[in-house]
């Protein structure tokens, strides 16, 4: 079993099948040692997690969960372009999530920590990255939040 698998297993993590792509476009690419992952919502299983507005519906802690869907979706597609072997990944590059709220709601970096935690608690100092967080007027599916990532996979 791999380091990360077994860190999973121990924080509990289950990782099913990935969603599919909700438009015209891949899921990963994969340039060199580089993997950009597309966009992922809170949708799990099938089933949006966390619909609406922060600083509106919902509140930071609710936008700190939707997050970490986000990121459990974006490791499904990263799963699937280390061929089922998050071991190969060497570090996570980059984050970039977005938010989906009110026009006066400013606590986005708080909403992204649900994420970059979770990051950081799976592949340890491979999960520390450079992060952008950015309020949205509207998500794809009014999702709560959406995030894309950039990691380099070891040689």
């Amino acid at each position: 079993m791999s380091v990360i698998a077994a860190r999973m297993i121990e924080l509990g993590i289950e990782l099913p099948g990935a969603n599919p792509p909700a438009g015209n476009y891949v899921p990963f690419v994969r340039t060199g040692n580089l993997v950009h992952i597309a966009g992922q919502t809170c949708k799990w299983n099938g089933v949006m997690q966390f619909e609406g507005k922060l600083g509106k519906e919902l509140t930071v802690e609710q936008g700190q969960k939707a997050a970490r869907f986000c990121l459990l979706n974006i490791l499904l597609q990263l799963r699937n372009a280390c061929e089922g072997d998050l071991d190969k990944v060497k570090r996570a590059v980059r984050m970039t999530v977005y938010v989906n709220c009110a026009a006066d709601f400013y606590q986005l970096p708080q909403v992204g920590n649900g994420a970059s935690d979770l990051m950081i608690e799976i592949f340890g100092e491979r999960g520390k990255h450079v992060r952008s967080a950015v309020g949205a007027h509207s998500l794809p599916l009014n999702s709560a939040v959406e995030i894309d990532a950039i990691f380099e996979l070891k040689e």
